[in-house]
């Protein structure tokens, strides 16, 4: 529109311009200037908004190219995340699949080493058995020496066999008898009426034999206490053999002192030796006088038996035992020594300590038997027990604990929650839940 107009005035003014020039200064009509100075700036005023037009599309290319650029980095770094959670994945499944390696592992060792251990166990029952029966015992109960110590006594009963000859026939004597047993009697400790498993080695709670030298006869000889320092005494495990230890308390209670050759689990002993024994042991067999515990029966704190050695006494064997409510024994695992340790498992038990005394020769001595706390049910000090109550007024138990991790070497400090439902186990820091168990619907508490 504006550009029409402008070629009318242009028009116009060609026409004036025509009609005489000489009059034009004269005659111009000042509201055709005025229209045609309006246009051009109008004029003006549309370059200058083509050009602000242009810069403004050069600017949006801009932020379009910016744009895109943008949105390409962001697809990168959305595929790099991808990746690196791929990786993590992949990693923890690798990880489980290693630790479940090792697991399964492990389980294959635990149970190897079960086989193998029953295989040991049987072979050392039957072997210390067989031995029992003819009033052999090795001084050291491991499956090598009793091996050794078979082999040796086949070879002496094997050259007795030779040796012995009598009008062209050969006369053998009894593994068991008299002859035999006076030619081992200084060698080799003999443990009558006792439980096998008393003489197999317990590396558990097994003390040196240095810090029972307080209980035994400072008179015995220096071979005889090396012999002792070399035996090991762990605790009665077998049902069978826990009889037995009580079998052996009432005999020696009511003088029964007979040893018979047979089936009955007692040691041969000959004969021609039977009376001297049972008199020896009724009037100067070995024995504990003055026999006391020392310590306070409560859980943490140890408790110590202990006595004077009388008539040659140069070994004590001990066995802690836990009277329950219900009128059972129950002979504490492992607590085989003069010392030992109240647990939390003594708590409203009586716990007594029963000790037979031997010489040197290997002759038993009366069982003497005392309870510890004067014959009182074990109690927690006021202070734990208060604490206890506490915890089992609020349901919960919170304890600080090291925790181990894959490496032998690493703890890592976690807390222990301890609830009525079942426990938890958390790193601290973390707060990441390592175990968590549920108790058993049975289980009391």
């Amino acid at each position: 529109m504006k550009v029409v107009m402008m070629h009318k005035l242009e028009k116009q003014l060609a026409q004036t311009n025509f009609k005489g020039n000489d009059a034009l200064n004269h005659t111009q009509d000042l509201d055709t200037m005025e229209l045609y100075s309006r246009a051009k700036g109008q004029e003006k005023e549309i370059l200058s908004l083509r050009e602000q037009i242009a810069v403004s599309c050069m600017k949006e290319l801009q932020l379009l190219n910016e744009k895109c650029k943008l949105e390409r980095e962001f697809s990168e770094l959305r595929m790099a995340i991808d990746d690196k959670q791929n990786e993590a994945i992949t990693s923890a499944s690798n990880d489980l699949a290693r630790r479940k390696g090792y697991l399964e592992e492990n389980l294959k060792l635990a149970h190897d080493l079960k086989v193998a251990e029953d295989e040991r166990y049987i072979f050392m029952s039957s072997m210390l058995g067989l031995l029992a029966e003819y009033g052999l015992w090795p001084r050291v109960m491991n499956a090598s020496s009793v091996s050794n110590y078979v082999k040796d006594r086949i070879g002496e009963l094997t050259s007795g066999q030779e040796g012995h000859v009598d009008n062209g026939n050969h006369i053998v004597e009894s593994p068991g008898s008299a002859n035999l047993t006076n030619q081992n009697h200084n060698e080799f400790m003999f443990q009558h009426n006792f439980p096998q498993q008393n003489l197999i080695g317990n590396e558990q709670n097994h003390q040196p034999m240095s810090n029972m030298t307080g209980y035994m006869n400072p008179g015995v000889s220096g071979d005889v206490n090396v012999a002792f320092k070399r035996a090991n005494y762990p605790e009665i495990s077998n049902p069978a053999d826990r009889d037995l230890f009580d079998q052996v308390g009432a005999q020696e209670r009511t003088g029964d002192r007979n040893f018979v050759n047979g089936n009955g689990g007692n040691l041969y002993q000959p004969a021609h030796e039977h009376d001297e024994t049972a008199s020896n042991v009724s009037e100067d067999g070995p024995g504990i006088e003055n026999f006391q515990i020392c310590g306070d029966a409560i859980p943490g704190e140890k408790l110590l038996g202990c006595g004077y050695p009388v008539r040659r006494t140069s070994l004590c064997m001990f066995q802690w035992v836990r009277h329950l409510q219900d009128g059972t024994r129950q002979y504490i695992e492992g607590a085989t020594n003069p010392e030992y340790v109240v647990t939390a498992d003594d708590v409203d038990k009586l716990i007594a300590v029963e000790c037979i005394p031997m010489d040197d020769k290997g002759r038993q001595g009366e069982l003497v038997r005392l309870f510890a706390n004067d014959q009182n049910k074990i109690k927690c000090d006021p202070e734990m027990q208060h604490e206890i109550d506490t915890y089992l007024s609020k349901g919960e138990a919170i304890f600080s604990v090291l925790l181990l991790t894959d490496s032998s070497d690493n703890w890592e400090q976690a807390t222990l929650f301890l609830r009525r439902s079942g426990y938890q186990i958390k790193i601290s820091g973390t707060e990441a839940p390592v175990v968590s168990e549920k108790f058993s619907k049975d289980l009391s508490y």
